[in-house]
């Protein structure tokens, strides 16, 4: 996907770049752009996502001192709890850039900015059949891909996703499509009955949920959800804990049953490519991701658009919870035309 061959964008002189000025204020700032060297590409954005839950730690200044380095996203400016630029959702058009790639729609982990130069190898070309705006979803695909490493689902498999935010839908999808799997998102907002229904799996309320479950996946950031995610497990069945709770500490109880039933809890992080797929890349990870979003029921994840100059303002409704959203995406100004 792009523009069309032979064309040549010509870039901008200047970027602009959404920075957490401090914790709760957000704002717009012009940054230098470089020329691309001879192994490097710059790219004029067209969209990018909002991480919601991560983001929203960010925004809140809510990542414990000790994690400062490990969540550091991969072209991130500054450093917590700011001024600091992050973000990792972001789908533009190589501006310039060798010849494969000139004029390609690609997915990058670049934080929010409306042009960018960085290393030809950090950019991945969109398949055909994958919308740009789709394409935002690539890294959380990414995790999801990910997490059923981790997990290794069998065929016909009774399968239970808590929390039925972006992870977690991509997790239900992908879980989906297992030959006789039963998969079932759980949630506390009703309002997602309706996204499961176009992912194509069943929805329950926690208090409704179905139990005996040979895998449960959580990714509800609460500890309540985790608690009830052990509650769901058939014995000698785990919990796969894809939530991350910032500086929150999680309260959970071991009593009961979770001995004698013989219940595990084991962390899955994106961060690094499964222990049981090692002989992939990270690359190779991110490009199947990206095949998988030509699935278009991941459209139900799309649940808000902005501009760009919207940002400030929509970052901290989305971080106080006034905004409802799975992936809010951000829409750039096509102000860059190619040219012959």
């Amino acid at each position: 996907m792009g523009e069309p061959a032979g064309s040549v964008i010509q870039p901008p002189a200047t970027a602009r770049a959404f920075w957490l000025r401090e914790p709760g204020t957000g704002e717009i700032r012009p940054v230098p752009l470089p020329p691309p060297g001879p192994d490097e590409v710059l790219v004029r954005t067209r969209y990018s996502g909002i991480s919601r839950g991560t983001e929203a730690l960010v925004f809140r200044g809510e990542v414990p001192a000790s994690q400062y380095a490990a969540m550091r996203a991969p072209f991130q400016d500054g450093d917590f709890p700011g001024p600091v630029k992050y973000g990792y959702l972001n789908v533009g058009v190589v501006a310039q850039g060798p010849p494969a790639l000139a004029g390609r729609t690609v997915f990058c982990l670049y934080p929010h900015q409306s042009a960018y130069v960085v290393p030809t190898a950090a950019v991945t070309p969109v398949p055909d059949g994958v919308p740009p705006a789709r394409a935002v979803l690539a890294g959380t695909v990414e995790t999801a891909v990910n997490a059923l490493w981790d997990a290794a689902p069998l065929l016909g498999d009774r399968i239970t996703v808590v929390g039925a935010g972006m992870v977690g839908c991509c997790v239900a999808r992908l879980a989906g499509r297992f030959p006789g799997a039963d998969v079932e998102l759980v949630d506390t907002d009703p309002a997602r009955a309706r996204t499961a229904a176009a992912l194509g799996v069943r929805f329950a309320h926690p208090d409704q949920a179905r139990g005996d479950r040979d895998l449960v996946v959580h990714a509800s950031a609460t500890g309540a959800g985790l608690q009830r995610s052990l509650e769901l497990l058939a014995a000698d069945g785990s919990v796969l804990e894809l939530s991350w709770y910032g500086d929150r500490p999680v309260e959970l109880s071991l009593g009961g049953a979770f001995h004698s039933r013989r219940l595990a809890v084991r962390a899955s992080q994106v961060g690094t490519v499964s222990p049981a797929q090692r002989r992939r890349s990270a690359a190779d990870r991110l490009a199947l991701a990206l095949q998988l979003l030509r699935d278009p029921a991941f459209d139900a994840l799309l649940t808000g658009e902005s501009d760009f100059d919207e940002l400030p303002g929509v970052m901290a409704r989305l971080a106080s919870g006034e905004l409802p959203a799975l992936c809010h995406t951000i829409r750039y100004p096509d102000d860059v035309r190619p040219v012959r």
